[in-house]
C-alpha cells in the first residue's frame, strides 16, 4: 500500500524553528512528508536546509517553479498549513497567493484535496478585524481551520511557547478530514506547481 503524501506548509512563525519536530510527528502518523516553506521561513532554515532534505527525502520548496522546471515533489493526498502566520492567513483569506506556500493550498482546496491549517500568532495580532474575516473566508472554502480549543489558542504577546506547538491536534484534524474525503478526490496535482500566480 502506498504511503499517503502530506504537504506540510510552514510560515515564518515561531514553531517553524522546530519544523523538523512537525515532520517527524507527521511521519510517525503514517505520512510521506514533503515540506514547503514561505520565503522568510526558508531564510530561517537556510544554514540547515540539508537536514530537512535528508529528513523528508525531498527538496524543500519555497518558490514557484519556472515554466521549464519539472515537478520535484509527488502529488499531494492532503495538505497541512502549520504553523500559519497572521500575515499568511490574511493574504490567503484575501485571495493573494504571492508565495508558493499560499498558492498551492489555495487552489488545492478547490480541487478536492483536504486542506487543514493551524495558526500561531498572539492575541494582539488576532485582534485585528481582518483575522476573523480571513478565518471565515477559509472555512467557507472548505479549509479546516484549527484555532481555539480545537487547535491553537492565541497566546498573550511575548508569551508564546513555539516548541510546544500542538502537532498532535493538527495531525488529528488532518486524519479526520482526509478520512472523510472521497478517495477519488485525492492524488490531485495543483496547477500552481508549474507557474507563478497571474498578477495581470
Amino acid at each position: 500500500m502506498t504511503t499517503p503524501v502530506l504537504y506540510l506548509i510552514a510560515c515564518a512563525a515561531g514553531p517553524t524553528q522546530y519544523i523538523d519536530d512537525g515532520v517527524r510527528a507527521a511521519q510517525a502518523d503514517g505520512w510521506d512528508v514533503c515540506l514547503i516553506l514561505t520565503p522568510s521561513a526558508a531564510n530561517w532554515w537556510e544554514p540547515r536546509m540539508q537536514e530537512l532534505v535528508e529528513l523528508t527525502g525531498y527538496p524543500v520548496r519555497s518558490r514557484y517553479k519556472l515554466p521549464w522546471e519539472k515537478d520535484v515533489l509527488p502529488r499531494a493526498d492532503a495538505m497541512l498549513v502549520a504553523p500559519m502566520s497572521c500575515t499568511t492567513l490574511n493574504k490567503w483569506g484575501a485571495g493573494i497567493s504571492d508565495t508558493v506556500a499560499i498558492g498551492i493550498p489555495s487552489e488545492a482546496v478547490h480541487m478536492g484535496v483536504p486542506v487543514v491549517t493551524m495558526p500561531y500568532f498572539n492575541q494582539a495580532q488576532g485582534a485585528q478585524p481582518a483575522v476573523a474575516r480571513s478565518i471565515a473566508a477559509l472555512r467557507e472554502q472548505g479549509v479546516l481551520v484549527l484555532d481555539g480549543p480545537d487547535g491553537y489558542a492565541s497566546h498573550p504577546p511575548k508569551q508564546g511557547n513555539p516548541k510546544a506547538f500542538p502537532w498532535g491536534k493538527a495531525l488529528a484534524g488532518m486524519r479526520g478530514l482526509a478520512s472523510a474525503s472521497p478517495q477519488d478526490s485525492l492524488r490531485v496535482s495543483t496547477i500552481t506547481e508549474g507557474r507563478p500566480p497571474d498578477h495581470g
